[in-house]
């Protein structure tokens, strides 16, 4: 687990001291299974899907191209990546925003499982070609808003998609040429596409945990009042009655992930109550 170019064998010792010392930029050459993980700052994490990713005995190589790490100008040695969020916009003019938004086109043209979420979704459009937008009347989705998956969402893995997700998004993005929607909003038409085989962009938050979101809406009580932003109480309570679904289609859909998008048998994930706050 680590920021590291296997490719180059002196990478890890020209990175700055600041991720030489993080616990997930642990050098190794013998290159188990693993997801390039692509996060936008310094303390970002990637939540419940690593915790996810880990107990399946993949290895997150995490970078942070904002600050400087390198992304692959291959995946032949990782099982797939993902693209988190970010304060920033996928319409930003920043040079690292560019290339990672060109970059996509690696894990597109190797037919690797892809994952955007929230940014990362919004740069897989802008990457295809496509709008990503605020929205007419400045409306913003922040808290748990509800969305209404197709029949092709449905039919992705063992578990139903949820219907009631975690968003923290400004701005929406339009549907790529020849993606399949799977889910829609009221406000943000896409909510989440999957464009080819294994490429798939979220427009919402499926990695959050409850210590998240704590922070998350703890670091946010600046911020003055936005239409379709949820006051910090509204969030939590919405964790404990809408996390168990999201947390049973997460770990179904990771299988199917993971096996290039498609299952060959279901992937059964029994309902059950609401998971303790992680």
């Amino acid at each position: 687990m680590h920021a590291f170019d296997a490719s180059d064998s002196l990478a890890w010792r020209r990175q700055s001291p600041h991720h030489r010392h993080m616990p997930d930029c642990v050098p190794s050459l013998d290159l188990p299974r693993r997801v390039l993980i692509v996060l936008h700052q310094e303390q970002s994490t990637p939540g419940r899907i690593g915790r996810l990713l880990r107990e399946r005995g993949i290895a997150l190589d995490i970078r942070r191209p904002r600050f400087g790490d390198p992304l692959p100008t291959t995946l032949r040695d990782h099982v797939g990546a993902i693209v988190f969020g970010g304060p920033m916009s996928a319409n930003d003019e920043e040079d690292y925003v560019r290339r990672e938004i060109d970059w996509i086109g690696v894990p597109l043209a190797e037919n690797k499982p892809f994952m955007g979420i929230c940014l990362g979704a919004q740069m897989l459009a802008r990457h295809l070609g496509q709008r990503v937008y605020r929205h007419p009347q400045g409306r913003v989705e922040i808290g748990y808003h509800p969305i209404v998956p197709t029949h092709s969402a449905h039919t992705l893995c063992g578990a139903p998609f949820p219907e009631r997700v975690y968003h923290w998004h400004r701005e929406g993005f339009d549907l790529p040429s020849g993606a399949d929607l799977l889910a829609s909003g009221e406000h943000f038409e896409v909510q989440a596409c999957r464009a080819g085989p294994s490429a798939y962009g979220l427009q919402f938050h499926p990695e959050v945990t409850y210590a998240m979101m704590c922070r998350w809406t703890t670091r946010a009580q600046d911020h003055g009042p936005e239409p379709g932003a949820h006051p910090r109480h509204a969030h939590l309570e919405g964790w404990f009655m809408h996390d168990a679904g999201v947390a049973r289609w997460l770990q179904a859909f990771l299988t199917c992930w993971l096996a290039g998008g498609k299952c060959t048998e279901p992937t059964v994930i029994p309902a059950g109550p609401a998971l303790i706050p992680a």
